[in-house]
């Protein structure tokens, strides 16, 4: 999430840059968007990309469209998180605004690169659909955006990487809208086998969330958001109690061993609306009487980004490396899908994580800084509890 002074730009894929980064239209929240309309949360990596060590940086040609995937594997992430690289149940929904024609093709490149099962299926929205079903919010497909595209790319991409046996459904709003992405998420809610709920967008907070927070309690499904891309601000849905807040790091290898900081884009902060819920009770002296966040963190900073074949049109597309808590956000989604838990509730689960602060289940992150929030030993406002250390922080 980039607060940037720009005029509207719906037609251009690519807003700004900001160094090696490219933020997309999409990401960039406008004063006119408050408490009416959400954005995305990706943003693209603007140059070559290597594998991120510890150690002097070299210099990189800039190079946006990869010819073939670049960026942090599954195998990579596997490896980092301690997830093993096959399992999953049931289904996943990932929740975006407008419609993707092209998500089983895009799916199914990145599928077949990281030897993922594929659909089989010509025709995306069957519910006989295996590995991936699209569906409307309403009868219809919405209008297509490629902005929104890229963010569905990336979400039901790294969703699929993390719990391959699971289902996916991309269900699509008919737009950005509060009102809109709201019942899109209430519809993924019901679909059959769903088990989570991902949300790679956010809006700031705004006085009226309490009046969308029945989206998020539907029994026996978990909901998970980004916790946003600027540095140390608050985000919705994120913040709802009822919601896990993922944040994001920068993660590399060093020795051999894989160590994550915090990333200093990642959202977090604490709640002006919502009260403190009973699962922060462990860690009130940092959160004091209101919802804090972010509660757990994986990969986001896009300088150690994940490779995505994502639209570059409303027809092309390409391998390009994305980050972005748009990016953690699924990841941590997916683990928990694989964990195999059935948990009743969002905050239900988030009494779980809490109570793996300082055990093997999670990876604290000690180090970095975003905004005015810093890490440090246990739960903090930059990382929340940590990173997943194995399915068993859930």
């Amino acid at each position: 999430m980039l607060h940037v002074p720009l005029a509207f730009l719906a037609s251009i894929t690519f807003a700004q840059t900001q160094g090696d980064i490219l933020i997309p239209s999409t990401s960039i929240e406008r004063p006119a968007d408050l408490g009416r309309a959400a954005h995305t949360n990706h943003l693209i990596l603007n140059r070559a990309w290597r594998l991120p060590t510890e150690g002097p940086e070299i210099e990189y040609t800039m190079m946006a469209r990869q010819a073939g995937p670049s960026g942090y594997t599954p195998n990579h992430i596997r490896a980092a998180y301690g997830f093993p690289a096959t399992g999953g149940s049931g289904a996943i929904a990932i929740v975006i605004a407008y419609h993707y024609p092209n998500a089983r093709r895009d799916f199914n490149v990145f599928a077949a690169q990281f030897n993922l099962p594929q659909e089989t299926s010509t025709n995306q929205t069957l519910s006989s659909n295996k590995a991936l079903q699209v569906v409307y919010q309403g009868t219809t497909a919405p209008t297509q955006n490629t902005g929104w595209n890229q963010e569905a790319a990336m979400d039901i991409q790294w969703a699929h990487a993390m719990a391959p046996s699971a289902k996916i459904y991309l269900v699509e709003a008919n737009s950005p809208s509060i009102n809109d992405l709201t019942v899109a998420v209430k519809k993924a809610a019901t679909l059959p086998g769903v088990r989570c709920v991902s949300m790679s967008w956010g809006a700031t907070e705004f006085s009226a969330v309490s009046q969308f927070e029945s989206t998020f309690t539907k029994s026996g499904v978990v909901f998970f958001a980004s916790s946003g891309d600027i540095g140390g601000q608050k985000s919705w849905p994120a913040l709802s109690p009822n919601v896990i807040c993922v944040g994001g790091t920068s993660l590399k290898l060093s020795s051999g061993v894989w160590n994550d900081t915090v990333w200093s884009g990642s959202g977090g902060g604490i709640s002006s609306f919502f009260n403190r819920p009973s699962y922060q009770n462990s860690v009130s002296s940092i959160v004091g009487p209101k919802r804090g966040g972010p509660d757990i963190s994986a990969v986001a900073d896009p300088a150690t980004g994940a490779a995505v074949y994502a639209p570059t049109s409303a027809t092309n597309s390409a391998w390009m490396v994305f980050g972005g808590t748009s990016l953690s956000a699924p990841i941590v989604a997916g683990a928990y899908n694989l964990s195999g838990r059935t948990t009743q509730s969002s905050a239900l689960e988030l009494s779980i994580i809490y109570s793996r602060i300082g055990t093997a289940g999670v990876r604290d992150v000690v180090s970095g800084k975003a905004g005015n929030n810093s890490a440090r030993a246990g739960y903090d406002l930059a990382s929340g509890v940590g990173c997943p250390k194995g399915i068993g922080a859930f």
